[in-house]
């Protein structure tokens, strides 16, 4: 019998949000289904006092950084508050709306807290398979990456990753968030749009990414598409999308994008030690926009919700754009 309610229940929200991961992910659907069906075998051969410890959801969602992380499954929700973060200010902010009269059934965050956060480094994996799909070799992208996912695994031990999670649990939130299958959006999103503009110069690259209405916003603010290495009169050339996979990666992937006939990065954010990776290899970057690019696949999702009823507000930098 269908539900008279509009909004939908906490587990099909994240469960959409993992199939909509798996239609947009860049290594395509039958090399996720054989992740996952790894990830089975792993499970079964465990000694039963490990599969305590196992995660389950490794078994049908194939992004560690994406979880609900308080709340019932089975909840309804019927109203949201969004943001790129969700951190401990964000849900006092929540409670302060609820307060006013405001009603939020959920916290939806981009950027993963709690387990989802401590679990990040494995999702840092596709991007080995991203850069096989562009020529590099799957050995080579394997080795370049490891040392990379180990660091990040490292650099996570020592975070309070629980504190947003324990705020939102004791104000009676539920809490979900959703990283790596909106990175995957906003990746798929990027690719066609660029397909279909075909720029030839880097400045052509950056005029178009403006038309964009998350990238327009970010500009007004200082934040939006800037060419990092090369210059408006250079050609683009191979254009690599670089936008999902966790965090950044290895910094020798620059040498191996070239040779790999890349000719230009769009990434959302490049540190000063990739940078000079790139510039050394002669590989041209424009970043796009953190918040512009997060704001632009969290977007894609919330139509979705929307379509089914569900309220959205925004906060923490999600610039609200509406495609549906």
């Amino acid at each position: 019998m269908r539900r008279q309610q509009k909004g939908m229940r906490l587990e099909e929200i994240y469960r959409l949000a993992v199939e909509l991961g798996m239609e947009a992910d860049p290594r395509g659907r039958e090399e996720v289904a054989k992740l996952l069906a790894r990830e089975k075998e792993k499970w079964e051969k465990l000694p039963a006092e490990e599969k305590d410890d196992f995660d389950l959801e490794r078994l049908k969602n194939p992004y560690s950084d994406t979880r609900i992380l308080w709340g019932e499954p089975t909840a309804e929700v019927t109203s949201l508050l969004a943001g790129i973060d969700m951190e401990v200010g964000e849900v006092l902010l929540a409670e302060m709306l609820r307060q006013r009269g405001e009603k939020i059934d959920l916290l939806l965050a981009h950027h993963p807290e709690g387990g989802a956060l401590a679990n990040l480094y494995r999702v840092m994996h596709l991007q080995e398979d991203v850069l096989h799909r562009l020529g590099v070799p799957i050995n080579v992208a394997e080795g370049m990456l490891a040392g990379r996912i180990s660091e990040v695994r490292r650099n996570l031990l020592p975070v309070n990753h629980q504190r947003a999670v324990d705020a939102a649990r004791l104000l009676g939130f539920a809490f979900l968030c959703v990283h790596t299958p909106a990175d995957n959006l906003v990746t798929r999103y990027l690719n066609d749009f660029f397909d279909q503009k075909a720029p030839a110069t880097l400045g052509d690259l950056v005029k178009v990414l403006k038309e964009i209405p998350e990238y327009q916003a970010s500009s007004k603010v200082g934040s939006g598409p800037e060419i990092i290495l090369g210059s408006e009169e250079r050609r683009v050339g191979k254009i690599f999308v670089d936008m999902t996979g966790g965090t950044e990666g290895a910094k020798e992937i620059y040498e191996r994008l070239s040779t790999a006939g890349v000719g230009t990065v769009v990434a959302m954010h490049l540190s000063e030690e990739h940078r000079k990776e790139a510039e050394k290899h002669h590989v041209n970057v424009v970043i796009a926009g953190h918040m512009a690019s997060d704001a632009l696949g969290m977007n894609l999702f919330l139509d979705r919700l929307e379509e089914r009823g569900i309220t959205v507000k925004t906060c923490s930098g999600l610039h609200r754009v509406r495609r549906s």
